[in-house]
């Protein structure tokens, strides 16, 4: 433990001289690097290159942080950069290799990358929710979890898998992306077990509807399409709750993005 401290505090000593703006382009820029790499190796690659992106990712989000990192924050800060990072390693074999699509590729993944970076920062400094920065961290944040679990789906259902791994695989990663947003919604050191109990039960109803639509004939798109839909609803609805604005006009629009989408899906369904 004392090795680790001592590491620790060298690495802070050597890196906070670095201005933080710079830390997040040096990091951003390094794990962009690592994924143009891993582009040129086939899909059969992936149990090297996965565990590589997580421990690059996560020591390269320390080093862009850096400093007042506590308790629970080692995990919280760190989620969404590692998935974000994986799901478009993995998404990334969906697409014809070529670099007229890997150059725009990896101009989203590092721009997506960077302002995750910023979202750490912002709520591992602990902005109040009255600020508008905080609003701001916060709806990134939200806009690029609906986009991790709408390529993770793809992924995952590309596999064609029994259909209850389909629907474990989407709770993991469901668990872990609404507890780090819902943590989020007031962002301390230590975790509530309430933070805990609604990512569960949202990752309960995920894992349901996962697996009831690997069994009707429907195009991988529109399922990964409604599944992120209905995410991105329940998410909303226990967001809003907990900031005690869950109005009616509110579950109606949730309601209404689940029922357009409920309605491409019966549309697509190849019978």
């Amino acid at each position: 433990m004392k090795i680790i401290e001592n590491l620790k505090q060298a690495v802070y000593k050597s890196s906070n001289k670095i201005e933080k703006r710079i830390r997040f382009v040096l990091s951003s820029g390094l794990i962009t690097l690592v994924m143009m790499l891993s582009t040129f190796f086939f899909f059969d690659k992936a149990l090297y290159f996965i565990p590589l992106f997580i421990v690059v990712t996560y020591l390269l989000t320390y080093f862009s942080i850096l400093q007042g990192i506590e308790k629970t924050e080692w995990l919280m800060l760190f989620i969404m950069p590692i998935l974000l990072t994986l799901s478009f390693y993995l998404f990334y074999f969906l697409f014809p290799v070529r670099w007229i699509t890997r150059l725009p590729f990896m101009a989203i993944f590092v721009f997506s990358l960077y302002a995750l970076l910023l979202c750490s920062n912002i709520f591992n400094v602990g902005v109040e929710k009255s600020l508008q920065l905080y609003r701001a961290a916060f709806s990134v944040n939200y806009f690029y979890q609906t986009l991790v679990i709408f390529l993770m789906s793809n992924v995952i259902l590309s596999f064609r898998l029994n259909p209850f791994v389909n629907g474990l695989l989407i709770f993991i990663i469901v668990f872990f992306l609404a507890l780090q947003l819902l943590w989020s919604v007031k962002p301390k050191i230590n975790l509530e077990r309430t933070t805990i109990n609604y990512a569960f039960f949202i990752s309960i109803i995920m894992f349901q509807i996962a697996i009831l639509l690997s069994f009707i004939p429907i195009k991988l798109s529109i399922f990964a399409l409604f599944i992120t839909a209905v995410y991105y609803s329940l998410c909303g609805l226990i967001y809003h709750y907990l900031e005690q604005k869950l109005f009616s006009q509110t579950i109606r629009e949730y309601l209404i993005v689940i029922g357009f989408v409920f309605a491409i899906a019966l549309l697509s369904l190849q019978w």
